[in-house]
This record gives structure tokens, C-alpha cells and sequence, in this order.
């Protein structure tokens, strides 16, 4: 009995953390696609095609926030304040365009061809990431035995390659596909310092704080300023 509680509470900690993640990762995604769209929309105003499948690609981040939350809505409980510190595409953004998603200049993006090759690459490498990392949790035990957490994720399985190919195509017909070793690099370390690193931290410290409203109702408040690295 002992034994199976402490398995209980090590897998609802688990699945606590990685949701409290995702719906961070999820909301950043939507909300910074907003931007990419304008971008998108001034540099290739005639490619209809591909700003619809970008159209699409922050359709289906805002679709996987909203699992995530009903998700938590469920349990009866808000998400871990897990901030910024856990955002994939905020620490490449940063470390690729030495500022932050919000301080990029969109209106610099879409005058230089070069830039804003670099932002789809950025992307494309972020979703495959994404793609991959979904194919392991599939495989993860604590998430098998949890129903709604294995829909949520066969879902986004379903999703992610319309996530990047969009990206690549684009580029493939337009610019340079080819990932600078700088790129490829950025993307590797981010996902080991999170994986090795930032997420055990937040399993282990239990004094991380909950949200107090949902990103979608209250962004300005919940992330300004929250573990930021």
C-alpha cells in the first residue's frame, strides 16, 4: 500500500508538471503566432496557401491550450506557475534574435528576407522538437494510464507535422532550409537544460505557486516578471 501511494503521488506530481508546461508552451505558441502571422502576411501577400497553414498552425496551439486547461479543470486545480523558465520558444527567440518574443521587431522581420528566413527555421526546429518529444511521451507509462492525458497527446501527434512542414516547404521554395549549426545547437541545449534540469527543479520544489487565473483571462498579470530567466 505504501509503495503504491508513493507511485500515485510520483505520477500525479509528473503529469502536474509536464500539463503546467504545456499549457505555458501552448499559450506562448498561439499568442507569438499572432505575430508571425502579420509577418507572414506582409512578406508572402500572395502566397495565400502558406498563411493559411499557419492560419491553421496557431489554430491548433490555441485548440491545445484549451485542452491543457480543461484538463486542469477536471483535476479541480490550476496550473504550476511555471513561467518562461519552461518556454522552448522563448529561450531560442532570445538566444537566436537577442531579444525577447515581445521585442522582436516584426516590422524589421519582414523587410529582411534573411530574418525572416531565420524566424521559420526557428519554428520549424522548435515543432520538430515537439513532434519528437510527443512520440516519447506517448511511450511514458504515467501517461498511458491516464486517459484524458493520452487523448490530449494523440491529438497533438495528429497535429504537429502540419506544424513545420509549412516551414520547411516555404523555405525549401524561398530561402535556405538548412539549419546553421548555431540553430541546431540553440535548439539541443534548450531541450536538455529542460529536460535535465528545469523540470526536475520544478517536480522537486513544491513551493512553486499555482496560477491565479488562466493565461488566456489574464497574461499581462500571470507572466510579467514570473521565474524569468
Amino acid at each position: 500500500m505504501l509503495i503504491t501511494n508513493i507511485i500515485r503521488r510520483f505520477r500525479d506530481r509528473y503529469l502536474d508538471v509536464l500539463a503546467s508546461v504545456y499549457i505555458y508552451n501552448e499559450h506562448r505558441g498561439y499568442t507569438s503566432l499572432d505575430r508571425v502571422l502579420l509577418a507572414v502576411r506582409a512578406h508572402c501577400p500572395d502566397n495565400q496557401e502558406f498563411i493559411a497553414q499557419v492560419e491553421k498552425h496557431r489554430a491548433d496551439e490555441h485548440k491545445h491550450y484549451h485542452m491543457f486547461k480543461r484538463y486542469f479543470q477536471l483535476r479541480g486545480q490550476m496550473p504550476l506557475r511555471v513561467g518562461r523558465t519552461c518556454g522552448h520558444i522563448d529561450h531560442f527567440i532570445e538566444q537566436i534574435f537577442g531579444c525577447t518574443i515581445d521585442e522582436l521587431d516584426t516590422d524589421a522581420i519582414i523587410a529582411d528576407p534573411k530574418l525572416f528566413e531565420k524566424l521559420c527555421r526557428v519554428i520549424m526546429l522548435t515543432e520538430q522538437r515537439g513532434m519528437t518529444q510527443v512520440d516519447i511521451l506517448l511511450r511514458n507509462k504515467f501517461i498511458k494510464k491516464d486517459k484524458i492525458m493520452m487523448k490530449i497527446f494523440k491529438i497533438i501527434k495528429v497535429d504537429e507535422p502540419s506544424h513545420w512542414l509549412p516551414y520547411h516547404h516555404w523555405l525549401s521554395q524561398n530561402g535556405d532550409v538548412r539549419s546553421t549549426w548555431r540553430e541546431r545547437a540553440t535548439d539541443f541545449w534548450i531541450h536538455k537544460s529542460l529536460m535535465l534540469a528545469k523540470l526536475p527543479a520544478i517536480f522537486i520544489r513544491r513551493g512553486t505557486a499555482r496560477m491565479e487565473f488562466w493565461p488566456d483571462e489574464a497574461e499581462d498579470i500571470l507572466f510579467e516578471g514570473t521565474n524569468a530567466n
